[in-house]
């Protein structure tokens, strides 16, 4: 499996990974880049890893190529895991796309659920907005590249020592190489990450305005959580993508969602209806949002937000 890291560490798609690859196989093995492997491999091994392949410092390099020929070497010299698993990260993404053509093998996408069932690896894929539950496996000649989508698994620790390093380089890759970083722009932010927060608050379309958005963010504050949008505001220009929750944005799964001003289209229940907790404000009491809303209210969202956040501030 591919391992992912950031500046806090491996990234939590990493350690869910670790924990689902834990559920199916008796050994994980993973793979990572970066100028010194080493300082996870105690993390990836207290996660279930028992080696860690070290591709080595990709510093201005696009990772994508090298990570996919890394991985298409270790298989070529012998290495035959059952699978790959890569998660759905810009990077994941790239590096699925890259070892698919190496090895000619296909690629199975937005999984959300793994089990073993009759000595084969069962995938699962919601259809129809979650509606219904798609079940694949490979037919052909292993292994399975399989993509999997952020906050489907719980990660857990498993307790291990950690893992084993072991140096994977990934060689010349020719023109595939050539594409280089030249400069890395870090989004100011504050609070929580949107895809790790415990509580978030998102607007829609029915905010009416780019400006009553700051009703959302300043909720979000109040509530120490992160602030996210619906697809329709995103499109209009209203906040940045970084913001999005649904099937094309971000994943979430908090301990409680606000959806203000959202309708509840498919596109948008995809990527929040895992939460605990789900708080609608819609006028239109025939939203969808209310039919996966915990506790639903009727009303305005320029009405119930300021009286929410007023009731905050004078706790």
């Amino acid at each position: 499996m591919l391992a992912e890291t950031s500046e806090q560490g491996l990234t939590p798609l990493t350690l869910e990974l670790l924990t689902a690859a834990r559920t199916v196989a008796p050994t994980v093995e993973a793979l990572a880049w970066g100028p010194d492997t080493a300082s996870i491999a105690g993390a990836l091994g207290e996660y279930g890893a028992s080696r860690v392949y070290d591709v080595g410092d990709l510093a201005g390099a696009l990772p994508g190529a090298p990570v996919a020929a890394a991985i298409a070497a270790l298989i070529g010299n012998g290495e035959r895991p059952d699978a790959v698993l890569l998660p759905a990260s810009y990077d994941g993404r790239d590096v699925a796309g890259r070892l698919s053509a190496r090895l000619d093998r296909p690629v199975l996408t937005n999984v959300t659920g793994l089990v073993q069932h009759d000595g084969a690896l069962l995938t699962e894929h919601p259809v129809f907005g979650g509606a219904q539950i798609v079940h694949a496996r490979f037919t052909g000649e292993g292994p399975g590249i399989y993509v999997v989508r952020a906050k489907s698994f719980t990660a857990e620790p498993a307790g291990g020592s950690a893992a084993e390093l072991v140096a994977a380089p990934a060689g010349d890759v020719g023109p595939t190489g050539a594409a280089k970083i030249v400069g890395r722009h870090v989004e100011e932010a504050t609070g929580p990450k949107l895809d790790e927060a415990a509580v978030v608050v998102s607007g829609g379309r029915g905010l009416g305005s780019a400006e009553s958005y700051a009703l959302v963010e300043e909720l979000a504050r109040l509530l120490h959580g992160a602030a996210g949008a619906s697809r329709a505001i995103v499109d209009a220009g209203w906040v940045p993508y970084s913001h999005q929750v649904g099937q094309t944005g971000k994943t979430v799964k908090p301990t409680v969602y606000v959806a203000c001003g959202i309708s509840g289209a498919t596109q948008h229940l995809v990527g929040m209806k895992g939460a605990k907790n789900i708080v609608a404000i819609n006028k239109d009491r025939e939203a969808p949002i209310f039919s996966v809303a915990d506790l639903g209210i009727v009303g305005d969202v320029h009405k119930v937000l300021p009286a929410l956040i007023e009731a905050l501030r004078s706790r």
